[in-house]
């Protein structure tokens, strides 16, 4: 089922809903199944599965000479989404990034998600390699998140990139893409990250899931300003706990966002490890409250692999 009619059928009660990393190259699924499990009962009508683009590693001859092999940690999201949609019976919400990807590739994976059945993608440009300064794109692969949700739009209307197939077949995604409350962090400003969202969504998008914040006043001047702007589509406001200190520092700097003064402040002043995770906890179950009040679709959450803290955020919530 898609993505909108979840949201269509629960006639505004929020859903709840989460996100998994993939296992590391050589792991085995068991750690999807650990975290799925452990929410379950709470009843996510779908899940999303994140993908990260290669990066390189370093091999070293016998000679000296340093190798730069292109390596992907996180492989098989697509498998992931089938063997999801098998075992729990619920929908499967694969990420699709335009880094790493050729045109050819991607029109590859979105051909098996349409015969595995899987309603809907997430389109996003992706991050640059940590080896990067900025986004290099792939050779022969999209720019930016705009080309590929077009690649999914054309497939939508049984045009694919060879233009010599006859009776092309149309697929039927659903397609969601990012917003930032806060900006993305390479816009200028947030007027022009605004018109890049709202040409998505002109362009077809079906909903919108924010990056994380922690300030609600941010996300629901986002919402007012896309309604009045004529977007209309659900935005899925994204979510995560703080759990630990150092995510006062490497959150904003991983994800370009603020955290608010009286938030840092009640961490800064936790004695142990276990008072952050409670002061960070305390804090989301609020956020939540605060979101489900506003009318807030789906309350999506961003795991990290560990769905303890995710778990007990939503027995206070739902």
């Amino acid at each position: 089922m898609k993505i909108t009619e979840h949201i269509k059928n629960a006639n505004g009660k929020p859903l709840f809903s989460f996100e998994l990393l993939p296992p590391m190259k050589g792991q085995s699924i068991a750690s999807i199944y650990n975290t799925i499990d452990a929410l379950m009962e709470f009843k996510p009508p779908f899940i999303d599965v994140t993908y990260h683009r290669e990066d390189y590693i370093y091999k070293q001859h016998p000679h000296g000479l340093l190798e730069r092999i292109a390596y992907r940690k996180r492989p098989g999201t697509v498998a992931i989404c089938a063997a999801i949609m098998n075992k729990y019976k619920v929908d499967a919400v694969p990420h699709l990034i335009c880094g790493g990807f050729t045109k050819e590739e991607t029109e590859n994976a979105l051909i098996d998600l349409h015969f595995l059945g899987i309603d809907n993608v997430l389109v996003l440009r992706g991050d640059a390699r940590k080896a990067d300064k900025d986004f290099v794109p792939t050779p022969g692969g999209h720019a930016y998140a705009t080309d590929l949700l077009q690649h999914v739009k054309n497939m939508n209307g049984g045009k694919y990139l060879h233009e010599d197939i006859e009776n092309s077949e149309c697929t039927d995604f659903c397609v969601g893409v990012a917003g930032y409350p806060e900006k993305h962090f390479e816009a200028p400003n947030f007027e022009t990250d605004f018109r890049y969202l709202k040409k998505k969504v002109e362009m077809g998008a079906d909903f919108i899931v924010t990056q994380m914040f922690f300030d609600n006043s941010k996300y629901k001047a986002f919402v007012e300003r896309c309604r009045a702007d004529g977007i209309n589509v659900p935005i899925i406001p994204g979510l995560k706990p703080i759990t630990s200190a150092k995510q006062l520092i490497t959150l904003p700097k991983i994800f370009h966002i603020d955290i608010p003064v009286e938030l840092s402040e009640a961490i800064g002043a936790c004695k142990t490890a276990q008072q952050v995770k409670e002061v960070g906890i305390e804090w989301m179950v609020q956020q939540c409250k605060e979101l489900v009040e506003f009318g807030a679709p789906v309350l999506h959450f961003y795991t990290m692999g560990n769905p303890a803290p995710t778990r007990q955020i939503v027995e206070q919530v739902f």
